[in-house]
């Protein structure tokens, strides 16, 4: 069907193919020099496994508490006006422009044994979250925490307020909207926000391995593995990366009908 406003101009269409060219050429030279004969052979290496099972683990239970803390964060948001509602978003998002490795230090001078609540912690109950599985959850929670909230907070944005306004009138407290009209109508999105958050989680590198280190079967994950392997073994980070590709691909598949499918 020919389109009625004319050709792309060539001004615009050149630059397109630059920028798709640069996103794909990378991909499809992991791909290319990827020793695909060795990638079962990695997935049965017990380091790959361990660092595996430990991302898996250690993002879903960051996404939950993210989902736990961030679903409530981003109705304050959406639904409730308040003095200084910008001001809080503006500081939720503060994470999503951070530094990685700056995300770490910001941890390790909150939560890290001399830190302002970690000193006291460890006072306390001889407990400190730095190079611990717990510390790992931490960063991924205080990375993937933005994502959550302001995917979340978005899908409650689209779903028309009239309902809120009609379950009010019925006699329906706040509470009981939220449980059972907020949340089912923006349910999609709120997954889409999961999603996000455990894809953010599982991808993590410079806060994990600034607050938590990177050891193996404790703090070491997929990342921070193939960090490490490139270092020493470069085949051996190409398998690894192209793991957390087929990964990454996943979860586009997973969000397919909300950002694969043209409106």
């Amino acid at each position: 069907m020919k389109d009625p406003l004319g050709r792309p101009p060539l001004l615009l269409v050149a630059p397109a193919a630059l920028a798709t060219l640069f996103l794909i050429v990378p991909l499809g030279g992991l791909i290319v020099r990827t020793p695909w004969p060795n990638l079962l052979d990695a997935l049965g290496n017990e380091d790959v496994r361990s660092a595996l099972w430990l991302s898996v683990m250690t993002a879903t239970v960051a996404m939950l508490i993210c989902v736990l803390a961030g679903l409530p964060l981003a109705w304050l948001l959406a639904r409730v006006e308040f003095p200084g509602r910008g001001a809080l978003r503006t500081l939720v998002t503060v994470p999503l422009v951070l530094p990685p490795v700056v995300a770490g230090v910001a941890l390790v001078s909150a939560f890290g044994r001399k830190g302002i609540l970690g000193a006291p912690l460890l006072d306390l109950t001889g407990f400190a979250f730095p190079y611990t599985t717990y510390g790992v959850v931490m960063a991924h929670v205080f990375v993937s925490m933005p994502f959550v909230v302001i995917s979340i907070e978005g899908a409650l944005r689209s779903t028309n307020k009239a309902y809120d306004a009609a379950a009010a009138t019925l006699g329906a407290t706040r509470w009981a909207t939220f449980r059972r009209v907020t949340v089912p109508l923006a349910f999609p999105g709120i997954v889409a926000g999961m999603v996000l958050g455990w894809a953010r989680s599982i991808g993590e590198f410079g806060a994990t391995i600034t607050f938590a280190g990177n050891y193996p079967g404790t703090t070491q994950t997929m990342p921070t593995l193939v960090y490490q392997k490139l270092q020493s073994e470069p085949e051996a980070a190409y398998t690894l990366s192209l793991v957390m590709l087929f990964v990454s691909v996943a979860v586009l598949l997973l969000l397919r009908d909300r950002w694969l499918v043209s409106p």
